[in-house]
C-alpha cells in the first residue's frame, strides 16, 4: 500500500525546496512528501491522486502566491481530501489572514517563516497534526472503482465481466454521498454512466468490456498465425484441455467470450469436487486453472466470440466475431451451457435491475437484509441460497416439484434445511415480475390450487436448466435435438453421418462429425454434467487431438 502523502505548495522556489527537505528528512518513513509550485499543477495532480486512490494526510501552503492566495488553495483541497489537516505558512504580516482563516477553512495551524530550528518550530507542530490525522484515518481502496446505478443492467454486466475475470473491484452506488462526490470532480454526466475508474487514475465512460479486458491485462489480439489446437471456451473443461494441451507441447489458445470458469466459476462453493474436503469456490477452481495453464504457455483471447468455423483442408479456420480468423489443426469446442430464459411477463424488461441468471457472488452484497426468490432446484440454485443466506433476510426457492430429491445432491438438502431464512416453496411458479426501475414484486402461482398471490422482491436468481452454446456452429457439426453436439459413437445413429464423415475410421470417443473437432464437457450430449467429468473430459479431449494430429 502507498505511503500517505504530505503535500507541500509554494511559488518561492528557496522555501519550497526547504521545506520538502525538512519533512522529507523527518517524515519520509512513513509519508510521501510531494511538492510543487505552481497552482493549477498541485490542483490538477489532485484529482488524479483522487482517483488513483491515494490519501494526503496534510497540506502545507504558502499563503502569498501570484496564481491563488493559500487560503482560496486550502479551501479548493477540501473537494478532494476533506479530511487531510491543513497548514498555512505565512510572513509575519499575514498572520491576520492566518486567524482568519481558521474559521473560513477548517484551518489546523499556521506557521511563520522563517522555521528553524525545525526540531522545535516545525516537526512537534506537523506530528502533532499527524497523530490526530492517523487516529480517523481509513485507507482508501486501491484498484479499479466502478460508479453507477444499483439496478442499471449496463452496470451489472461490467459487474460481471470483472468478477468473472476475478479482478478485485470497488463498487460505488451513484446515489451516494461519496461516489457524488466523484462523479462531480471528473465532470461526469448521468448518460456517461457507468464509468470506471482504473488504478492509474484514467476514466472511461460507459465502457465496452472489450476495451476494460485491454486495461486489465486481457489479450484482445491473437499472437501467432497457426496453432496446434484451438479450445474454445474457458469452463472447467475448456481450462482442463487447456492445462494438458500446453503441457505436452502444443501450440494452444483458449478463447473465452465472457470470463473463465462457466457456471462453475459462478458459484460460491464446490462441495464434491475430488482433493478439497472443505469444499471451494468457482472462483478459486478458476484462478488456479488459470495460472497452470498460462504458466504451460496456453494463451488466453478474452473475451472474444468464437461465430464461425471454416475448414480448408487438413486446417480450421476460426472466425471470431470481428472477423479476425485464427488457423489451427484441431479444435476443442467447450463452450458449456446458458441458464435457459423464464419467458413470463417483466423478466427481460428487468434483467440486471433486479433479476439475474445466476450472478449470485456479483450481487449478493446488494442483497442486505432484503427478500430474494430463486428459481431452480439444481445444485446451482441451492449453492446460490446458501451464499446469499449470509446476506439476505429471508429467501425463497421456488421449485415446480413437490421437493428437491430429484435435482438437487443430498449434501445440499440437507444444508438448506439447517438454515433458518431459507424457505421451499414447492409445486409453485412465477407468473409475472413488476416493479418501476427494477424488481418490485412478483407473481407467484400455486400448482396445486391454481391460486396466484403477489409477494415483494428485491431479487430474483434464475437457475432454470441448462442450454448449450451451439447457436453458432454450422451444419457439419451434428446437434441432438436439444442443441447438444453429438460425438464418438453416438453420430452412427445419426440421419446425417454418414453424408457428413469422409474419413476412413470412426470417430474417437469425444470427436464431433467433422474430422480434428472434438467436443467435452456440458455443451456435449450425455455429459455428466458434473465440475470433476467436465474436467476429465476436457483432459482426455488432448489425447484424442494428439491422435489426430499424428495421422494428418
Amino acid at each position: 500500500m502507498n505511503l500517505p502523502i504530505i503535500f507541500a505548495i509554494d511559488d518561492d522556489l528557496q522555501v519550497l525546496r526547504a521545506i520538502s527537505r525538512d519533512l522529507k528528512t523527518h517524515y519520509r518513513q512513513h509519508y510521501r512528501v510531494l511538492s510543487t509550485s505552481s497552482v493549477q499543477e498541485a490542483l490538477s495532480s489532485l484529482l488524479e491522486l483522487k482517483n488513483k486512490g491515494e490519501t494526503v494526510a496534510l497540506f502545507i501552503s504558502d499563503q502569498r502566491m501570484p496564481e491563488m492566495e493559500g487560503v482560496d488553495f486550502l479551501c479548493k483541497t477540501t473537494q478532494y481530501f476533506p479530511n487531510a489537516k491543513r497548514v498555512l505558512l505565512t510572513a509575519y504580516a499575514d498572520t491576520d489572514a492566518a486567524i482568519k482563516a481558521i474559521n473560513d477553512v477548517k484551518l489546523d495551524y499556521y506557521l511563520t517563516k522563517p522555521w528553524d530550528p525545525p526540531e522545535e518550530k516545525l516537526f512537534p507542530v506537523i506530528t502533532d497534526l499527524l497523530e490526530d490525522w492517523q487516529g480517523n484515518y481509513r485507507p482508501d481502496f486501491k484498484g479499479i472503482k466502478v460508479i453507477g446505478y444499483q439496478f442499471s443492467p449496463k452496470s451489472h454486466y461490467i459487474k460481471e465481466f470483472l468478477s468473472g475475470n476475478l479482478v478485485p473491484y470497488l463498487w460505488m452506488d451513484a446515489n451516494t454521498d461519496e461516489a457524488k462526490k466523484v462523479i462531480q470532480l471528473n465532470n461526469v454526466e448521468v448518460k456517461d454512466l457507468p464509468v470506471i475508474i482504473f488504478d492509474d487514475g484514467t476514466l472511461l465512460k460507459t465502457p465496452a468490456v472489450i476495451d476494460i479486458a485491454g486495461r486489465i491485462g486481457l489479450n484482445p489480439s491473437v499472437k501467432n498465425e497457426l496453432y496446434d489446437v484451438v479450445i474454445i471456451g474457458a469452463g472447467p473443461a475448456g481450462l482442463a484441455a487447456s492445462v494438458y494441451g500446453s503441457s505436452e507441447g502444443l501450440k494452444t489458445l483458449l478463447i473465452e467470450r465472457k470470463a473463465p470458469g462457466g457456471q462453475a466459476g459462478t458459484s460460491s462453493r464446490i462441495e464434491n469436487y475430488l482433493g478439497f474436503p472443505a469444499g471451494l469456490s468457482g472462483a478459486d477452481l478458476t484462478r488456479r486453472a488459470i495460472t497452470q495453464s498460462t504458466r504451460f504457455g496456453t494463451e488466453f483471447l478474452s473475451p472474444q466470440s468464437v461465430k464461425q468455423i471454416k475448414l480448408k483442408d487438413s486446417y480450421k479456420i476460426v472466425v471470431l466475431d470481428n472477423d479476425t480468423e485464427i488457423v489451427t489443426r484441431a479444435i476443442v469446442i467447450t463452450t458449456g451451457v446458458d441458464y435457459r430464459q423464464l419467458t413470463i411477463p417483466g423478466v427481460e424488461k428487468f434483467t440486471g435491475a433486479g433479476i439475474y441468471y445466476g450472478a449470485a457472488m456479483t450481487e449478493a452484497a446488494s442483497c442486505k437484509d432484503r427478500t430474494v426468490y430463486i428459481v431452480g432446484g439444481g445444485n446451482s440454485a441451492g449453492q446460490a441460497a446458501m451464499y446469499l443466506s449470509k446476506f439476505a433476510k429471508e429467501i425463497f426457492i421456488l421449485i415446480r416439484k413437490p421437493n428437491l430429491a430429484e435435482t438437487m445432491s443430498s449434501y445440499l438438502i440437507d444444508q438448506i434445511g439447517g438454515v433458518s431464512n431459507i424457505t421451499l416453496m414447492p409445486c409453485s411458479e412465477i407468473t409475472e415480475a413488476t416493479g418501476e426501475t427494477s424488481l418490485e414484486q412478483l407473481k407467484i402461482m400455486d400448482l396445486k390450487s391454481g391460486e396466484t398471490r403477489i409477494v415483494n422482491a428485491d431479487a430474483l436468481y434464475i437457475f432454470i436448466g441448462a442450454k448449450p452454446y451451439t447457436e453458432w456452429l454450422g451444419k457439419e457439426i451434428i446437434k441432438n435435438n436439444k442443441g447438444f453436439v453429438e460425438t464418438g459413437r453416438d453420430l452412427n445413429t445419426c440421419e446425417d453421418f454418414t453424408r457428413i464423415w469422409k474419413t476412413n475410421r470412426d470417430p474417437y470417443l469425444l470427436e464431433t462429425s467433422c474430422p480434428g473437432i472434438f467436443a467435452a464437457g456440458d455443451v456435449r450430449a450425455g455429459a455428466m454434467n458434473r465440475v470433476a467429468s467436465a474436467v476429465g473430459e476436457g483432459s482426455m479431449a488432448i489425447s484424442f487431438v494428439h491422435k489426430y494430429l499424428n495421422e494428418v
